[in-house]
């Protein structure tokens, strides 16, 4: 879990560094309006929507440790030669490149996890992994800052520059850790005793077997069918938050020597960029075992959304920086704790390649809020010339999605509407 959860740290940080690349100098050297700046960051999830499901089935036939290297060593790349960007087109480019080349980590790692956590266990596992997308905005943000402030000069590049370049090649090396390091299931475990080997893949076993016996879904039911839509559409209320926060978070914090007369440096602004994350990180994993331990998951998805969407919004209405970090932090929690409960819902249905191709196509679908996210809050931040009306949209698409999480529930009702084959 622990070599997970740096995987992950390095794949998000990777996603999202351009959200500090922005305020800090890229923009005003390529030249990007608001709206261009959120182009360029969300077209990254147009080509990471093109080839997550067969990227999922991929890692489903030929296993994890092979397909999840040669997708970290496709997206390092990618992401160092961002730091030679010459200007807005080509950036968009490697922009949408960059989405391709990710193209089915994250729902492979969640479907990996499905392939050693029985479901008892794995929201607390999938937290526990998913913890890396607020450590990496945390550290990421003081990380990103100071490769900023500090790398400006070296080899000749700008300090946004030399953030990109640094911040490329971990995923490179992890490649070839992650060749050489991961076990693809259980059974090939060597690091298990005899017994503890032959326990997990018994267990993981009758699971999948009653899953398969309760809810019979093959792979086709799992691409086409409306629950699957209506997941999609929850986790598009959810991730929609994340990336506004993740792309949009150190601009509005910028923007506050304006708004309230705030003068903070690269460094500072890094630091007060983490509190949000830090808190919602220790958030998250005691409520996805708070799940575990009640068996409980509509709620606990709903309704974190539901305060997160509307604590968003109050932010940038409030008379100081203090109250506005408040509500700001208080919809990271939202975000970060509705996210691995989330991700238990679709396991309670889903095994064996329907798992492969039903994530990958949840994440897939969900992740265009990736691309509207941003391109929306910076085409409404030039029209109005607030972040105000952007935030929310933000605080709209969670409260909607925490309403369809309640009507869809935490597995298929034969009865209900959206569960008819």
């Amino acid at each position: 879990m622990p070599f997970l959860g740096l995987l992950y740290f390095v794949n998000y940080l990777d996603r999202v560094n351009i959200g500090f690349a922005g305020p800090n100098g890229m923009n005003s050297e390529l030249g990007l309006t608001a709206t261009a700046f959120g182009f360029a960051s969300g077209v990254f999830f147009l080509g990471y929507l093109v080839l997550e499901v067969p990227s999922n089935l991929a890692l489903h036939r030929f296993g994890a440790r092979r397909w999840l290297a040669r997708i970290m060593i496709t997206w390092g790349i990618v992401a160092t030669v961002m730091a030679f960007v010459p200007n807005p087109t080509t950036l968009i480019i490697l922009r949408f490149l960059l989405g391709v080349a990710e193209a089915g980590f994250f729902p492979g790692i969640i479907l990996y996890l499905t392939y050693w956590f029985p479901a008892s266990q794995r929201a607390k596992a999938v937290a526990l992994f998913m913890a890396a997308v607020p450590v990496s905005s945390a550290v990421g943000s003081t990380v990103s800052s100071l490769l900023i402030a500090h790398g400006g000069g070296v080899f000749g590049l700008s300090g946004w520059r030399f953030m990109f370049l640094v911040e490329g090649v971990p995923a490179i090396l992890l490649a070839v850790v992650t060749w050489f390091y991961l076990t693809d299931r259980p059974e090939k475990a060597k690091w298990l005793t005899a017994e503890e080997r032959t326990w997990l893949t018994n267990e993981l076993e009758a699971e999948r077997k009653a899953t398969e016996a309760e809810h019979h879904w093959p792979l086709r039911k799992a691409l086409t069918h409306p629950r699957i839509l209506g997941l999609a559409f929850v986790y598009f209320g959810i991730a929609y938050g994340l990336y506004a926060l993740g792309f949009f978070l150190p601009t509005i914090i910028s923007g506050f020597s304006q708004q309230f007369g705030s003068k903070l440096s690269t460094t500072q602004a890094g630091l007060v960029t983490a509190i949000p994350y830090v808190v919602g990180a220790v958030v998250m994993v005691l409520w996805a075992r708070h799940g575990d331990r009640t068996g409980e998951r509509k709620w606990h998805v709903a309704l974190p959304m539901l305060l997160g969407g509307f604590a968003i919004p109050v932010a940038l209405y409030l008379g100081n920086p203090y109250a506005a970090m408040v509500a700001v932090t208080v919809c990271a929690v939202g975000v970060c704790a509705a996210l691995p409960t989330f991700w238990a819902l679709p396991s309670n249905f889903l095994s064996g390649a329907a798992a492969a191709g039903g994530i990958a196509l949840i994440n897939s679908l969900g992740n265009i809020s990736g691309f509207a996210a941003p391109y929306v809050t910076g085409w409404l931040r030039d029209l109005t010339g607030s972040q105000r009306t952007g935030l929310w949209v933000v605080g709209a698409c969670m409260v909607a999605g925490a309403v369809v999480a309640l009507v869809l529930g935490a597995k298929p009702k034969k009865t209900a509407f959206l569960d008819k084959p």
